[in-house]
């Protein structure tokens, strides 16, 4: 490495201080160059060679001071000794900024208009969809990978049976060991489509739900609420048919638990409106419509009373 002299290096120093404090953003290709540099520094980074950085600020100081046996007027002492102290705050401050952002500060990727694609450490490939973001801990990749993200985004995850990957969404997270899997949240609406591999959805308040290929995790939009949608192709049209495999409640308002049955069961269902609010945990996997409908019933202690698609809950 070319060898700078110290009146150059104070200006580096004073520039690099500036962008800090300043917020200019940092281009791609500076951000890759500094993921690349952290990742090769973290592996030679311990006790000695952070002693031996903390002498090299130290001795870099010392073109500030006279040399030894030269005496400095008492009336300029107050001024030099104020300078001294603030090139070591500044030094001090600026390693400061420069260990958080190169060692502790998390990476944050952002597709602002368009897609974005990152590549991960790891081998991972993460398709960022307009307006996500995704924020990566300088640990990763550690034994367990984990990422945060807010909005959408295709995973394609590098294969590991010992080091799960979670991404960490809005209130839900999604475990894999290797897969491909898209994430989507819009408002409250949370979903989970598994394309390849298996993957592991969890959320507040809801069972752990597993996927398989061409299935769907979902919340519909409710807090609490946990669905599990299979899509197939239908054998006379061609086209994709889904079925809701599993649906759960978990102390979910009665209207909004009927709002969810009306919607995927393509029917209309009336009950006291006095009842509306009332806090229902139920499980619907595996019955049938009617079947449900009766079962959500017997939780109220109603009757239930059909009449063609529309079902009447009554006291």
């Amino acid at each position: 490495m070319k060898k700078i002299n110290y009146k150059n290096i104070e200006v580096f120093v004073f520039k690099l201080w500036e962008r800090e404090v300043s917020g200019e953003k940092v281009s791609e290709k500076e951000t890759e160059l500094l993921r690349q540099w952290n990742k090769n520094a973290e592996k030679d980074l311990d006790t000695v060679h952070m002693q031996e950085s903390r002498g090299r600020v130290l001795s870099g100081l010392e073109s500030y001071f006279n040399s030894a046996g030269k005496s400095i007027p008492v009336r300029g002492y107050k001024k030099y000794a104020y300078q001294v102290a603030a090139a070591v705050v500044l030094l001090l401050s600026l390693g400061g900024f420069l260990i958080y952002n190169t060692l502790i500060k998390p990476d944050i990727y952002i597709a602002e208009s368009r897609e974005k694609i990152i590549h991960l450490e790891d081998g991972s490939v993460v398709t960022l969809l307009p307006g996500a973001e995704l924020t990566v801990a300088k640990s990763f990749p550690a034994s367990t990978r984990v990422v945060d993200l807010k909005g959408d985004a295709v995973f394609s995850i590098a294969k590991s049976k010992i080091h799960p990957f979670i991404v960490n969404a809005d209130g839900f997270s999604t475990k894999v060991l290797g897969t491909v899997f898209k994430i989507s949240q819009s408002g409250k609406s949370k979903a989970v489509d598994l394309y390849e591999g298996k993957v592991a959805v969890s959320s507040a308040g809801a069972p752990v739900s597993f996927l398989k290929p061409n299935q769907k995790w979902t919340n519909f939009g409710v807090a609490h609420t946990t669905a599990v949608i299979s899509f197939a192709p239908d054998k006379t049209s061609g086209k994709s048919r889904s079925e809701l495999l599993s649906l759960s409640f978990n102390d979910v308002p009665l209207h909004e638990v009927i709002a969810v049955l009306e919607s995927n069961y393509n029917t209309k269902i009336y009950y006291p409106k006095e009842t509306e609010n009332k806090k229902i945990t139920a499980d619907f996997t595996g019955g049938t419509v009617a079947e449900n409908i009766e079962s959500l019933a017997f939780i109220l202690g109603f009757e239930v009373q059909k009449k063609d698609n529309t079902y009447i809950l009554k006291k």
